[in-house]
């Protein structure tokens, strides 16, 4: 099955609405995207918890890395530089972080809060080579943006 992103938004809007819990939220986020589309084999978050430091948040899938620096793999790159990673095959990723051995491609994007904070990343593996491409950034970065920095909310 493939994910149905205008389907997958207004289902996570009906969900989230009143919470400003970021745990909750991303928890929420974590299940219904995994679950929307056989690609996603690991689907989860990267929260920021100090300085150059990303640690496990909620997730759906195996077991995923506790810390990631912003200085490694392609978790720290989204964090480090703000933006979307869309890698088609991790073993040419210089630096990725094996946390899963059947993961062949991945993106990441960075999550915001409404100041402009950079509160997490949200991390999507896939075992399939090439799985995502910038149609699935575009979507799930709009998603983001509608649950984390269009609320207003200070997490």
């Amino acid at each position: 099955m493939r994910v149905d992103y205008p389907t997958l938004s207004k289902t996570i809007a009906a969900l989230t609405e009143g919470e400003d819990d970021a745990v909750a939220l991303m928890a929420t986020l974590a299940c219904e995207i995994h679950n929307s589309d056989d690609r996603f084999d690991w689907t989860g978050f990267y929260r920021v918890t100090g300085p150059e430091m990303l640690k496990i948040g909620p997730y759906q899938g195996g077991h995923g890395c506790l810390q990631i620096p912003f200085a490694r793999g392609v978790c720290g790159a989204a964090a480090r530089s703000g933006e979307v990673q869309l890698v088609a095959d991790v073993d040419a990723f210089e630096g990725h972080i094996a946390c899963a051995s059947s993961t062949r491609s991945e993106i990441v994007l960075p999550v915001w809060d409404h100041q402009g904070g950079l509160i997490a990343v949200l991390d999507i593996d896939s075992n399939q080579p090439d799985a995502f491409d910038q149609s699935d950034a575009i979507a799930l970065g709009a998603i983001l943006n509608a649950v984390f920095a269009e609320r207003g909310q200070i997490f």
